[in-house]
């Protein structure tokens, strides 16, 4: 009888204990999500990364597009010399190459009024109604084709300023191409009454070593 009641005390208080046990587990419990100030363990989240993609520029593009005026080539009176002067000329948006560029440029050249007085303002030495019949660049090479006006009239400084300002200004966007030159379709051997001889490509270091001015 004793043993029985001792039995039963235990179970007694062994669940008395496991009831306390659970009502501590239970606090703690309730106190860790109330404290804010908890440590909290943060997964990190990995976002997907965009790879940028940087287009490789073209070259030949940027070059006609920062060109945005173009050249022409002048006569000057600068204490007696005769002397090639370049002057801008605005290029229209539709150029987007360069035998577009030079074929506006050449157009403005060539409405350029000639004088035949000597002053101390650029003017050309072309003679007027000279038209642009054609202008092709390959490479280093451009080859431009006039019309017959070109060789009529003046004398050899006349013909020797003329030719400098066609060779200037189809070398403006490239001074060391060579420039084949002709007139109606033909070949340019020589310039004017006087037989200037025109070789054939010729450069500006070609020019200024040939026609002094």
């Amino acid at each position: 009888m004793q043993q029985r009641q001792t039995i039963r005390q235990v179970s007694l208080g062994a669940k008395g204990a496991i009831a306390i046990l659970l009502l501590a587990i239970s606090s703690g419990a309730v106190l860790t999500s109330c404290n804010p100030n908890r440590d909290e363990t943060t997964v990190p989240t990995t976002q997907p990364t965009t790879p940028v993609i940087t287009p490789k520029p073209n070259t030949q593009n940027a070059i006609i597009k920062a060109q945005t005026k173009g050249q022409i080539y002048l006569l000057e009176d600068k204490n007696g010399k005769i002397q090639l002067v370049a002057r801008p000329v605005t290029i229209e948006q539709k150029a987007t190459n360069q035998a577009a560029i030079l074929e506006q440029s050449f157009k403005s050249l060539l409405a350029q009024s000639k004088s035949t007085t000597a002053t101390n303002q650029p003017t050309s030495a072309i003679p007027q109604g000279t038209k642009l019949r054609s202008i092709k660049v390959n490479k280093d090479a451009i080859t431009v084709d006039l019309s017959p006006e070109f060789t009529t009239g003046g004398g050899s400084a006349s013909m020797t300023g003329r030719l400098g300002q066609v060779i200037y200004t189809a070398t403006s966007l490239n001074p060391k191409a060579k420039v084949f030159l002709s007139v109606n379709g033909k070949p340019l051997e020589t310039l004017g009454g006087e037989g200037l001889e025109i070789t054939q490509p010729i450069t500006r270091e070609i020019f200024q070593k040939d026609f002094p001015l």
